[in-house]
């Protein structure tokens, strides 16, 4: 395996650590009403835990209020009661077509809750990254033992796969400052 061809697999995987950051991040709940915040909620649907955004029209027609239309009328109480065991927090209100949830203000002490598990998010993401760093470190040594590469080449790859990691973990620490900032709000 190439230098490059372990510098690409590693940014590729540090990528996946962020973008799942910045998906566990938007369905965090800040105040403010957000599709996302339900998006990618489960709801058993005929039998299969089918996501809450591909089986209703999810929209914010107020700040604090979301508004759910099912495609199918059926799904109404299984989504209520979705939302309902969800840890949310929040209680659905159905007039059987649609369903209104009302963001209630967050608690200060709620906000530094949510600030605490953004950065431990975050932090789990970090973690992730360097184990990223950690098995290209070890591919590029292999490669060095099985005299794929040289001596410099590996001198090279390790400094450019420590250049990714400053650049993913700056990405992580901009997601979790962004978010901690919007939660005190």
């Amino acid at each position: 395996m190439g230098v490059d061809d372990i510098l690409l697999e590693a940014e590729e995987k540090m990528e996946g650590a962020v973008s799942h950051l910045a998906g566990e991040l938007r369905g965090l709940r800040t105040g403010r009403a957000s599709p996302a915040l339900v998006d990618n909620l489960r709801v058993d649907y005929y039998g299969a835990m089918t996501p809450l955004g591909q089986m209703a029209q999810i929209g914010c027609p107020e700040p604090r209020l979301i508004v759910i239309k099912p495609f199918d009328a059926t799904a109404i109480q299984n989504i209520d009661k979705a939302i309902r065991t969800s840890n949310l927090g929040l209680n659905p209100q159905s007039d059987g077509k649609v369903i209104r949830l009302v963001l209630p203000p967050l608690s200060e002490e709620r906000r530094k809750q949510l600030v605490k598990l953004v950065k431990d998010q975050g932090e789990t993401a970090n973690v992730a990254i360097r184990n990223v760093r950690r098995d290209a470190n070890k591919a590029a040594d292999g490669a060095f033992n099985d005299r794929e590469i040289t001596e410099d080449q590996l001198d090279e790859a390790k400094e450019q796969v420590q250049e990714l990691t400053k650049t993913y973990e700056g990405k992580v620490k901009e997601l979790v400052d962004k978010k901690s900032v919007e939660l005190m709000e």
